[in-house]
């Protein structure tokens, strides 16, 4: 008897195929039948008028620290994702000792948005080596999930302050190598790093490992081609230069792994698609000498929340700016206060060129205030900083800078980024499938407070396939789930059919999709997090047992604690997208 049928939905079992009506059974947590499965179930669910797909695939989150006070890892469960990975840019938690402790978690806090009080009192800190980290998630949360070993999380315990404004010598880099080889043969799924200008860490400073050679990243990542089932990973946060170009290529050759790097994202630039275009020529040149390097597309359009207590984006505008943001909160008051500063810190903005990657945290007058914690300042919500200073004969950045003052640095402020229209998402749809790509870079589990991206797979459903119908609704889910499989080499994963896990989602595919953002007080510490709820996701399963019911969570923990080698397996650079698959996704129209 089987344990589960799913009965009379129409199934998009994640290859691209055309949906078809019919049923999924399920045994000890894996699919055993697909079509029409006569045999009997102890519990059966009719999915009649709903869609019945492999459950989706995030493979850059940031939930390394979230999985202690939510195992339930929402609100991607709700979204209908059932396999994570996380450990990315870098900042992995683990490995750890209690030195490098006090040190990544005010690192996260700052790069990553994760409150430092939530931090310091919702998470353990126990443990040592990356086998530790793994055993002590085993059997405790609610989706399949899987972590990279950071390059920062390891510079810093080998060299330990040295690790920020130091090169390592051949006896660090040495012992580096061999803490990532340990954490990969305990299940790393790969290696992590960035150089991205805007990774700074509690003190401001670059973080570990952008103040590594090039020649350690390399090093570095030549050890993963030893494991297998392991990859590679970097963030550049700039426009791909001929060193970044290189720097990826001869890593992906070093380790004989693909290297994806975060991420192509879409705007309402007039020049969007040869911008993405000379991202993607990365790849391009790579396979020409004989490396993979792919692009994580961001799916949705980007709406960030920035404040001037954190600082995070807001620190990659230059001069004054860089060094503002690593004073305490009283110094950077009087700052803010002397006219002095105002007037360099908008001349140093107005510096900034129209193409630079993070050219929206400049264009101050194009800032909306989000929301203000003065009474008096109320007035201001919702509106463009620039239209509030015409309206009141000030320039720009006294307007910011005295609400800021009058907030107590708590104003958000969100940037003009745009790519909401039709042309942006079907830029999008062509992106998404482009074999240069993969759908990814939902940072779920990170800046709580700034971006919603965590509803990547609701935003590919509701925009992409039903309101701007740039895509099918059978590659969009094949491009949520077996796409990002075969690429992380997850084994038995990304499609409904026989001897595969049941990761399963069922939905309603006239109604997926996001509902209103908001700010949800449920991180300890009496923090909160921007949260949108999922709409038309009615069912979860993760190995066959159901974790989302009618839209409510069960409470079941199911989840799988993936490691390399055992869950993952090592995918050859010329074998990364097989041709016929590349021809079907090239001449699938949308419908």
């Amino acid at each position: 008897m089987l344990d589960l049928k799913i009965t009379g939905g129409t199934v998009v079992d994640g290859t691209g195929r055309p949906g078809f009506v019919g049923d999924v059974g399920v045994r000890d947590g894996r699919i055993v039948a697909v079509g029409d499965v006569a045999e009997e179930a102890s519990e059966t669910l009719d999915a009649t008028g709903r869609i019945v797909a492999p459950g989706f695939i995030d493979v850059h989150t940031h939930y390394d620290a979230q999985v202690f006070w939510d195992p339930a890892l929402s609100p991607s469960c709700f979204h209908g994702v059932t396999t994570v990975l996380g450990g990315f840019c870098g900042f992995s938690v683990a490995p750890l000792t209690p030195e490098s402790a006090k040190y990544l978690a005010p690192m996260l806090a700052r790069v990553e948005g994760m409150p430092l009080e939530t931090l310091m009192e919702a998470v353990p800190w126990n443990w040592r080596s990356f086998g530790d980290y793994l055993n002590g998630l085993d059997g405790t949360i609610g989706l399949n999930a899987g972590f990279f070993a950071g390059h920062s999380a390891i510079r810093r315990i080998v060299m330990g302050e040295r690790s920020v404004g130091e090169e390592a010598n051949d006896e660090d880099l040495a012992a580096m190598k061999a803490m990532l080889a340990d954490s990969l043969a305990e299940g790393a799924l790969g290696f992590s790093t960035t150089v991205a200008e805007t990774h700074n860490d509690g003190d401001g400073n670059a973080v570990p490992s952008r103040w590594a050679t090039q020649g350690e990243m390399v090093e570095l990542a030549g050890i993963v081609r030893d494991y297998e089932g392991t990859a590679l990973e970097i963030v550049h946060g700039r426009n791909i230069d001929e060193g970044l170009r290189d720097l990826m290529v001869e890593m992906s050759r070093a380790g004989q792994r693909a290297i994806n790097w975060n991420a192509l994202a879409v705007s309402d630039h007039p020049d969007a698609m040869a911008r993405a275009q000379e991202q993607l020529a990365a790849t391009d040149y790579a396979r020409e000498r004989g490396a993979e390097v792919i692009a994580l597309t961001i799916p949705s359009s980007l709406d960030f929340y920035l404040n001037f207590k954190t600082g995070f984006i807001l620190d990659s505008n230059p001069g004054v700016w860089r060094e503002i943001f690593k004073l305490s909160l009283d110094e950077r008051r009087q700052r803010f206060a002397d006219p002095a500063c105002r007037k360099q810190m908008a001349e140093d903005v107005d510096t900034v060129a129209d193409d630079a990657v993070m050219v929206f945290a400049a264009r101050l007058a194009k800032f909306t205030v989000v929301s203000v914690e003065a009474e008096h300042n109320k007035k201001y919500e919702g509106r463009v900083v620039s239209e509030i200073a015409a309206e009141e004969g000030r320039e720009v950045i006294d307007v910011m800078l005295d609400i800021v003052l009058d907030d107590d640095f708590l104003t958000i402020f969100a940037p003009h980024l745009g790519g909401k229209d039709g042309e942006s998402y079907a830029l999008r749809g062509q992106l998404w499938q482009d074999d240069r790509t993969v759908i990814g870079a939902s940072d779920a589990g990170a800046h709580l407070d700034m971006i919603d991206t965590f509803a990547f797979s609701s935003v590919v459903l509701e925009e992409g396939v039903r309101n701007h119908k740039v895509i099918s609704l059978e590659n969009a889910v094949q491009l949520m789930t077996d796409r990002p499989a075969r690429f992380m080499g997850l084994v038995d994963r990304g499609r409904l059919g026989p001897g595969y896990h049941a990761d399963i989602v069922v939905f309603d595919k006239d109604t997926v999709g996001r509902g209103p953002t908001y700010n949800r007080y449920d991180v300890p510490c009496d923090q909160f997090r921007v949260y949108q709820d999922a709409v038309g996701i009615d069912h979860v399963f993760v190995n066959g047992t159901q974790i989302v019911r009618d839209g409510e969570h069960t409470g079941a923990m199911p989840g799988t604690v993936l490691r390399s080698g055992r869950d993952t397996r090592t995918v050859p650079l010329d074998a990364l997208w097989e041709p016929a698959t590349r021809d079907r996704l090239a001449a699938t129209p949308a419908e």
